[in-house]
């Protein structure tokens, strides 16, 4: 009789290898990428283009949306084995009891990263073709990465603790709930505490503000897999510690987890013109655009004195030598998508920001009639032809108020451009003056 020796094994396989490509962990990778992706493009027109921008919107939906997923994800696979009444045939397995929980939790935190991760990159491939400068931050995604990762493994140490099917819709909603809570009020100390930053586009974290929300909530996590799984539970102290410095960390510093970015405080100008014409460095593409919407309005200032020198895109307020520009961000009204949406309405926005008798309680009629003149010729405003018809319509007053204003009108386009450019430098010299006494009126 012969004895036929068995093939040997060409490999072992890897017992991660079935759970990551099928069953239900790539389901949500899927659920995560879509949810996201869904979330951040309905307003898609108030972050495309800017970098920080994007980050912000990413940062937001990850955490308020992300994280509950994450969380409900690992629950329901951590059911799974009460669910199938299989629990005690695993644990007559020869892998300890911590190998077998990463068997089972780890595919899920792998793909609900991932879907995390294609999310992110579609947000920024989004962004990249139409961006206004700055470059992309790509610290914030990555830890948002890991912190829903964390998130789905505790969620799973939930789901084999509490075997109940509605464990993980109720572990996402009171996520949902609490991260709203502690967000709602950033006054709060115990806000800090949220992964869900307080940011905005001029505002970045700290440098080190990621590492450390990155060792609270993995810390965390960590801590609790531990407890559950491990064969000392006693090691579950040291990522507990490691959190708990962390969180302490983050409770005291408070406000100052962020700080005003460098690169919205510098200011790039185009020095050609009269006033000269200054963006923000994280919109520097966006120069020749302004640029080109003001050169009608600019082209009609040159020579004139007693202007401000430059039209100013910073945070804060204006230096006495110099004018707001008018609103670039928040994006989705003036520019969208790395274009701005209506050159003549922003250059009249620029005219009126020139005028700073436009918030005075009460000025003269004459001097109304004036400020309505400069208006008009510098860059008039696209509703003034409504207006102009709805008073040739009016009544008596109405009409006389409109012939005024057109004979205004007239006289300062009437004269020559020296006379005008005399009369201007005078007029600007009180612009901002509410006293009519001193006006030059037409």
């Amino acid at each position: 009789m012969t004895l036929l020796a068995e093939r040997p094994s060409t490999g072992t396989r890897h017992p991660l290898r079935p759970e990551l490509q099928r069953g239900f962990a790539p389901w949500a990778g899927g659920a995560v990428l879509l949810t996201l992706t869904v979330a951040v493009a309905v307003p898609a027109e108030t972050w495309q283009g800017g970098w920080a921008e994007t980050r912000d919107q990413m940062h937001t939906a990850a955490t308020l949306l992300g994280i509950p997923m994450a969380l409900a994800a690992g629950c329901w696979q951590g059911g799974r084995e009460r669910r199938r009444r299989t629990g005690e045939l695993m644990e007559t397995s020869v892998r300890g009891s911590l190998p077998r929980f990463l068997a089972s939790a780890l595919p899920v935190a792998v793909w609900v990263a991932v879907g995390h991760l294609a999310a992110a990159a579609l947000a920024l491939l989004a962004t990249w073709y139409c961006a206004t400068g700055d470059s992309p931050y790509l610290v914030v995604p990555l830890v948002d990465t890991l912190v829903l990762a964390c998130a789905a493994l505790a969620g799973v140490v939930v789901g084999r603790v509490l075997p109940w099917r509605l464990a993980a819709p109720l572990l996402a909603m009171g996520a949902y709930v609490v991260l709203g809570v502690l967000s709602y009020d950033s006054r709060n100390a115990l806000a800090h505490l949220s992964p869900l930053l307080d940011t905005s586009a001029n505002r970045v974290p700290v440098w080190w503000q990621p590492i450390v929300t990155a060792t609270w909530v993995g810390g965390l996590a960590i801590a609790a897999v531990l407890a559950h799984a491990a064969h000392r539970r006693a090691t579950a102290l040291l990522p507990l510690a490691a959190a708990a410095a962390a969180g302490a960390l983050l409770v005291q510093t408070g406000d100052g987890l962020t700080h005003t970015d460098p690169i919205a405080r510098r200011q790039v100008c185009d020095t050609s013109t009269t006033p000269q014409i200054c963006v923000s460095a994280r919109y520097e593409k966006l120069l020749p655009q302004v640029t080109q919407a003001l050169s009608g309005l600019t082209g009609r200032l040159e020579g004139v004195e007693n202007l401000p020198v430059r039209f100013e895109d910073r945070p804060g307020g204006s230096r006495p030598d110099e004018v707001q520009l008018p609103m670039i961000k928040p994006f989705g009204s003036s520019v969208v998508r790395g274009r701005l949406t209506d050159p003549e309405q922003y250059a009249w926005e620029a005219g009126m920001m020139l005028i700073g008798r436009a918030w005075c309680d009460r000025t003269d009629p004459a001097v109304g009639r004036t400020d309505a003149a400069v208006e008009h010729y510098l860059a008039p405003s696209p509703a003034e032809a409504y207006f102009d018809e709805r008073d040739a319509k009016g009544s008596k007053a109405d009409r006389e108020e409109l012939k005024a204003r057109q004979q205004a009108r007239a006289r300062l386009l009437a004269m020559d451009e020296e006379e005008r450019r005399t009369w201007l430098s005078e007029y600007f010299a009180t612009a901002e003056e509410c006293d009519p006494s001193g006006v030059p009126t037409l």
